[in-house]
């Protein structure tokens, strides 16, 4: 398992950097596929002092699968401590949907899902004309519907794309405000 620390305006102390290995080192316990822990600590200027510290916590394993925890507080130590808590939920959830996909009988394939685009100041693009300023692309592994839901629920996104074994097309499930789902799928004239 690798383990990679990134500071935004954060000193990486030594204390610091045992405190986040530590806690981490714990992930492979109930995730023993763990390929990455991405940890990225930052601090950010608020009107709340409380929410200045930021830590987020992206881990991915060996299927593909990625579960992403974001904590803010005013101390950095207690924003790694709650983000490894609401990871260690996120883990609990997922390892529960697995087991219930097993005994129901449907097959568990492989995930992979991109990255969400980091936030962006609203004040830099008010003042630059639209334009593409990233471009992402992410390997897609064949999934169904349920999967590709599950996979959007546990990242918190409001929609993901996917590719669809069913169709053998790309498609898109998305979180209705009625707390329903919506599947996009393209149609060729």
């Amino acid at each position: 398992m690798e383990i990679s620390i990134n500071t935004h305006g954060v000193d990486l102390t030594q204390k610091l950097q045992d405190h986040v290995e530590r806690k981490t080192a714990r992930l492979d316990r109930y995730m023993p596929n763990l390929v990455e822990v991405r940890v990225d600590l930052s601090s950010q200027n608020t009107r709340s002092a409380i929410e200045r510290q930021v830590a987020q916590i992206t881990v991915r394993d060996n299927r593909g699968m990625i579960l992403r925890a974001e904590e803010r507080n005013s101390d950095m130590f207690a924003a790694i401590d709650a983000v490894i808590d609401k990871l260690y939920r996120q883990i609990k959830r997922y390892r529960g949907k697995r087991i219930q996909n097993r005994r129901s009988g449907s097959v568990a394939e492989e995930y992979v899902i991109g990255e969400p685009l980091p936030h962006e100041d609203e004040m830099e693009l008010e003042e630059l004309e639209p334009s593409i300023v990233r471009r992402k692309s992410f390997p897609l592994r064949p999934m169904v519907s349920e999967e590709a839901i599950e996979q959007m629920e546990l990242l918190g996104h409001s929609f993901f794309i996917f590719f669809n074994a069913d169709e053998e097309a790309i498609n898109v499930v998305y979180k209705r405000h009625d707390g329903n789902y919506g599947l996009l799928q393209p149609a060729f004239d």
